[in-house]
Formats: structure tokens, sequence, C-alpha cells
């Protein structure tokens, strides 16, 4: 059978499934990287006649090419869907990505905000205005919670309760996450401010809008974080994006006692593994104190 055509089944195949557009989109451009090379490079064009070997010559091509061990494990990720499908379907008679490992990921130490940082960036912007207002509280926001972008564009009010906020994650997941009395009083403050400058205007559910009531982008949050980053002394070697604060959500919350079990719930990671990484940001004197905080002698 044609490569082409387990192709398009597998993607209606996702479309059944409820995954996301994005999910189905991504399979699809990562499957077709592999396709157009098996054709291009081996005169392969049906499922019949895949071999493993050219699956690993595939993601080693990609190696060589300077693509990192994450994007590279992404498109393994991808190839080990569709493959499981095709031997599912008997499109194959093995589970041909069985034995293939992933990348190994180098040990990177995530760099990131000091308590200082946070504290310069969440009285950064001041004034009673809507557009400053909205600045401050969605930084106080990625402070608080450690949500994604994505979450944190998609909020709207309905998901604000009293002490905690639902959050709509990746693949329509919903969790919770608690806020703290600072966040829930300025957002008490920011929705009356918004209420009143959108004032008999219909308005999307969204909490946060421009000046002319669309969603916020990923790109515009980026631009609030980035201004409040550099005009607050952010050190050069610390990523100054949204996703950084998830970042230092994380570690602040490991440093405080929280175990990872707990952390990787608030974060929405599917796995406890993902969580790890955050562990190795931590610096050793971080880890020495923290370790002095539960020493068996001194709690027995």
């Amino acid at each position: 059978m044609l490569l082409t055509a387990v192709r398009d089944e597998f993607t209606f195949y996702n479309e059944c499934r409820k995954l996301s557009p994005k999910t189905v989109k991504n399979y699809g451009k990562q499957i077709d990287y592999f396709l157009r090379y098996l054709e291009s490079e081996k005169g392969v064009v049906h499922i019949e006649d895949v071999e493993t070997r050219q699956i690993k010559e595939f993601l080693l091509t990609m190696s060589k090419a300077g693509r990192k061990a994450n994007y590279v494990n992404d498109l393994l990720k991808a190839y080990k869907v569709f493959f499981r499908y095709a031997y599912n379907e008997g499109y194959t008679t093995k589970l041909l990505t069985e034995k293939v490992q992933n990348v190994k990921k180098p040990k990177v130490i995530i760099r990131t905000f000091t308590e200082q940082d946070l504290k310069r960036m969440g009285n950064y912007y001041q004034g009673h205005d809507y557009l400053t207002m909205r600045n401050k509280v969605i930084i106080l926001i990625l402070i608080d919670t450690g949500i994604r972008l994505s979450e944190l564009t998609g909020l709207t009010e309905e998901q604000i309760k009293y002490d905690y906020i639902v959050i709509r994650g990746k693949g329509a997941k919903e969790r919770v996450v608690p806020k703290s009395p600072m966040l829930s009083k300025w957002l008490i403050k920011f929705l009356a401010v918004r209420k009143s400058y959108f004032a008999y205007r219909v308005i999307p559910d969204n909490i946060f809008l421009s000046k002319n009531a669309r969603p916020l982008t990923n790109t515009m949050i980026d631009r609030i974080v980035k201004e409040a980053g550099k005009a607050c002394g952010v050190l050069d070697d610390i990523r100054i994006s949204a996703h950084t604060f998830r970042h230092t959500y994380a570690q602040f919350q490991l440093k405080a006692g929280l175990d990872l079990y707990s952390l990787s719930r608030l974060l929405g990671h599917e796995s406890i593994t993902i969580t790890q990484t955050y562990l190795n940001g931590l610096r050793d004197k971080e880890v020495l104190k923290q370790a002095q905080n539960t020493s068996p002698l001194m709690n027995i």
C-alpha cells in the first residue's frame, strides 16, 4: 500500500480521536519529512518496503544536520505513533519502531529569574489604565501559576474561581492551579477596569484583549514580558520570555519543598520525567540548603 495513502488514513484516524488540530497538523508534517526522504533517497513509496534501518538513518541524518535532540525525539515520537497504527491495521508485519531508541539529550541547566527579578517585574507596570493593568496582571499570573503561554491567551473569566484557576491545557485536559490572595486582588481590580473599558462593546470571552478587543497572541504577551525584563535589568544569560516564568515557578515550588508528583500535576505534564528537568537548574547551594532542611537526623 502507498505510504501516502496510509498517511491520509492515519490523519483521518487522529481527527476521529479528537486530537487537537495542532497535533494532527504536526504529525502530518513530521511524517511527510520522512516520506519525502524515503522516496528521494531510498526509492521507497510502499509501506511494505519500509525498514527499521531507514528510520534510524533518517534520524541520524537529522542529527548530523544539526537538529537538536528534542527535535529528533519529537520526530521519532510521531513515527512510533504512525507505525504503531500501520502495524495494528495489518499494513506491516512487525512494529518497525520497536527497537529505535531516543537520542540522548544533553543535560541542560535552565536559567531562571531570581526572586529580585520577580519582584521588580511584578511591580514594573504601574498605573490604573486598562493596558497597564492588563500587562501587570499578565506578569502576576505567570509568576503565581506557571501556566503555559497558550493557556494564558485562552483564559476566560469563567475559569477564574475563588482561590484557584481552571486551566485548559494540552489535549483539552483540565487541571486546577491555586492562586494567591494577591493575584486574586489584582484580578478583581483588572476585571473591573476591563469591564469599564469595553463597556457597550461585544467582546470575546478571553480575559486578555488588545485595545481593539482582539485576543492577545503569544507574540504580544512575550513583548510585554520582554519590556518588563529588560527594564528591570534581568541578566543577559536568562531568556526573558513567558516560558521562563514557568521554569521559575517550578524551581521555586521545588525549593519550597513541593514534591515532583504534585508539581507535575500543577504544570500539566504527562510524565513526571518531564518535570524532573527542572531539577537541573537548581544550584548546588540550593540543593544543599534544601537537604539541610529535610535532614533525617534533624527531623526524627
